[in-house]
């Protein structure tokens, strides 16, 4: 009897031993779990808020609180002019960026289409009511100046709204037809009439373009298409190469070099006397005095 209660006791000591390495074991494996994820989290990049659309929005559409919602997006991957909060109070948290203020009721309007859950740009949107449009493209002190063009001055086909240009004049200047830029990278924010940047009438002729500028290149370009003919280079997405002063007349680019007349001599002066010598009249050789 003392035998076999020896016995059952080796083998409850012997499982109980087993049974402590296991749960020692899970608790080392638990603990070990525990510190991976807390160095997983403290190396997790930080969520910010960003204010996306909710449905598809096409150009010209008005969006209102309703078609908005707010999701969490990487800290230092948010595009430029993005909105951090739908509604915010006016003199709140500075680093707060709504799409609306408290009490506004009237809607924006989309500059660009917007796919489901792409983050809303302030440059994508108007203003609180305001519609899509040139006015609503137009940057704070700028003016919209028309310019008439066809197949071949207005690079045909391949112009949208946000695109930019260079604008030369080719006219009659002394008596020579010239070509000259008179304009660089301006931008272009309708065409026929449309400011709609999504349009998808590949090989629309464009008939007229609407630029933003200056008064003053506004005024050049006025007087420019009256006294002579524009046309226009598309520049390069991103190009911010200055092209300086290009000019160019028949005769360069013909390479015809005219012939400047030699100077005609003056013929040598000469002055003389008559004086009568026994009736006669006799022209006499004298020294010019002037």
């Amino acid at each position: 009897m003392r035998l076999v209660f020896g016995l059952v006791l080796i083998v409850g000591l012997g499982l109980a031993g087993f049974a402590v390495y296991m749960v020692q074991d899970y608790v080392e494996q638990a603990q070990a779990e525990a510190d991976r994820l807390a160095i997983e989290q403290a190396n997790a990049p930080r969520l910010v808020n960003v204010v996306v659309a909710k449905k598809p929005l096409l150009y010209g559409e008005r969006l209102t609180r309703a078609d908005l919602e707010v999701i969490k997006w990487q800290e230092g991957k948010v595009p430029e002019g993005a909105f951090n909060a739908i509604v915010a109070p006016q003199g709140g948290d500075p680093n707060i960026v709504p799409v609306f203020w408290e009490g506004e009721t009237r809607p924006r309007a989309a500059l660009r289409s917007l796919e489901i859950y792409e983050p809303l740009l302030a440059k994508k949107v108007t203003e609180p009511g305001i519609d899509a449009g040139i006015n609503a493209n137009l940057s704070p002190g700028m003016r919209a100046f028309t310019i008439n063009v066809d197949v071949s001055s207005g690079v045909s086909g391949f112009l949208r709204p946000g695109d930019r240009v260079d604008v030369y004049w080719s006219g009659n200047a002394g008596g020579q037809e010239v070509s000259k830029l008179i304009d660089e990278a301006v931008k272009l924010i309708a065409i026929n009439q449309s400011a709609d940047a999504d349009r998808t009438e590949e090989t629309m002729i464009a008939r007229t373009v609407t630029i933003e500028g200056t008064p003053q290149q506004v005024a050049a370009l006025s007087l420019a298409q009256q006294t002579g003919r524009l046309t226009l280079s598309l520049v390069g997405t991103g190009d911010i190469t200055s092209v300086g002063a290009v000019e160019i007349d028949r005769n360069s680019l013909l390479g015809i070099v005219e012939e400047v007349a030699a100077p005609v001599a003056e013929p040598e002066r000469v002055c003389t006397i008559r004086t009568n010598k026994g009736g006669e009249i006799v022209e006499v050789e004298i020294p010019c005095t002037n």
